[in-house]
């Protein structure tokens, strides 16, 4: 049975920093895309990031451009969010995601984690 376990996240101030990860079992993702998708409440879920199998190449929404990082770990089988610069329209709940699969102008994913809350504070 496939398990997205995320930790990490919390109430922070604006400007403050966060680190999400990501613990995956029941199944090794190091030969598919991992990442993140985040969902605000009444919004629907947004991508956010995205890492290739080997970490070579990374995807970002543009209002995370310059601000989050995502990095894996494919001998633990996590992946990890490092959050920056966090505003007030960054609260919202962060899901992992895996596989995740490039179709162009969406993503496509197979299993989903349960979210873990961020609120950043004005």
């Amino acid at each position: 049975q496939v398990q997205l376990v995320e930790s990490g996240g919390g109430l922070v101030q604006a400007g403050g920093s966060l680190r999400l990860s990501c613990a995956a079992s029941g199944r090794t993702f190091s030969s598919y895309a991992m990442g993140w998708f985040r969902q605000a409440p009444g919004k629907e879920r947004e991508f956010v990031a995205a890492i290739s199998r080997n970490s070579g190449d990374t995807y970002y929404a543009d209002f995370v451009k310059g601000r989050f990082t995502i990095s894996r770990d494919n001998a633990k089988n996590t992946v990890s969010l490092q959050m920056n610069s966090l505003k007030p329209e960054d609260t919202a709940v962060y899901v992992c995601a895996a596989p995740m699969f490039n179709e162009g102008s969406r993503w496509s994913v197979e299993h989903w984690g349960q979210g873990t809350q961020v609120t950043v504070s004005s």
